[in-house]
């Protein structure tokens, strides 16, 4: 679903990266945070609560990630359009429509000038579909993941999970405080890494009181004042949503892909027959601790001699010169793709990158 990580999903685990363990917080789960002065432990347990929650509402996201602006429409190869369309998503701002129903029916809604993209999830199935290009994908999720949310979607619950894992003795979490989303009452804690090699300078997240759920999530540069990612309600009503929204039936002139994950191995079945894929077997490597955590992808993950035209444009406006090879730095995260085809990131300086590929 290449389209269908509408926030910055990529970001989002690199910023936590190197989480070892949460603290401990069963014993605060019985805590109020309705009341007065909850422990930021009761506020981080009450998000587990909100796996049943039903509501609809807006999302809205913004990114200042420093990236630089892109061409679009020209028509180029199909690894640059697809890269283009994922950047574009990360650099500009976006609303969305959000419904949810419990653990296992929603659906997001990005509707952009003449297109619109959704994701809806009824149960094991899962559609992504793109008007602009009449694609559609349908994938059928294993049974033991039927009650997991998660459908390659990102939302403030999503940022605040992964956030929440990364609370280690190398992060400092500050005691809640009063705020109001969408018109809601929520308690907002920070957690702030004690690390000076991350470009991470603080997590915020903001929790419903009554309910659990996370209203906002946002990520700040070390040393800015304002996100380089947020994301967060701009309305939102509980209540069910309408059952039809979670029924979904491509057009009859539309691109139809399947994906099987209920059985071992990935099946594919679309336009050019049937194909069983298999693990490739390339499993990243992790230096480092905490927020300085590094991740490496080895040798022959991106072959940069494939790339031609548009292709290799895109990557020379993204990346710039290094030793050993090319890379960005965005105010979040950095990429190194080394000469010898090995990528490593993290949310650290790029020279922290090309010391840890010596």
């Amino acid at each position: 679903m290449k389209k269908s990580a509408w926030l910055p999903a990529v970001i989002a685990p690199v910023v936590v990266a190197g989480a070892v363990a949460a603290p401990v917080i069963a014993n605060a789960a019985n805590d109020p945070i309705a009341g007065t002065n909850p422990s930021a432990a009761a506020v981080i347990a009450s998000i587990a609560k909100s796996s049943d929650a039903q509501y609809s509402g807006k999302l809205s996201q913004t990114s200042a990630l420093g990236l630089p602006e892109l061409p679009t429409g020209s028509g180029g190869s199909s690894l640059e359009g697809d890269a283009s369309d994922v950047l574009g998503l990360l650099i500009a701002s976006h609303t969305a429509r959000v419904y949810v129903d419990g653990p296992d029916k929603q659906r997001v809604q990005l509707t952009q000038q003449l297109a619109e993209q959704d994701v809806v999830r009824n149960g094991s199935d899962v559609w992504a579909w793109d008007s602009k290009e009449r694609t559609a994908t349908r994938v059928t999720l294993p049974t033991d993941t039927a009650k997991d949310p998660r459908d390659g979607t990102t939302t403030p619950a999503d940022i605040a999970e992964q956030a929440i894992d990364a609370i280690t003795p190398t992060t400092t979490v500050s005691k809640p405080t009063e705020v109001s989303v969408a018109g809601h009452d929520a308690w907002q804690i920070t957690l702030t890494p004690k690390s000076s090699d991350t470009l991470v300078g603080a997590v915020r997240l903001a929790v419903d009181q009554q309910t659990g759920l996370p209203l906002r999530a946002s990520v700040e540069a070390a040393g800015a004042d304002d996100p380089a990612v947020q994301v967060g309600f701009t309305s939102l009503d509980y209540g069910a949503p309408a059952a039809r929204l979670f029924d979904f039936s491509p057009p009859s002139n539309a691109k139809v892909t399947e994906k099987d994950l209920s059985v071992a191995g990935s099946h594919t079945k679309g336009e050019h027959g049937d194909h069983r894929g298999t693990p490739s077997g390339d499993e990243p490597t992790f230096t480092g601790t905490g927020w300085s955590t590094i991740a490496e992808l080895p040798a022959g993950t991106v072959d940069r001699s494939g790339l031609e035209g548009e292709a290799s444009g895109l990557l020379d406006q993204l990346t710039k010169p290094v030793d050993g090879g090319r890379a960005v730095q965005t105010s979040l995260v950095s990429v190194y793709l080394t000469d010898d085809g090995r990528v490593l990131a993290g949310a650290v300086p790029v020279a922290s990158l090309v010391d840890a590929a010596k």
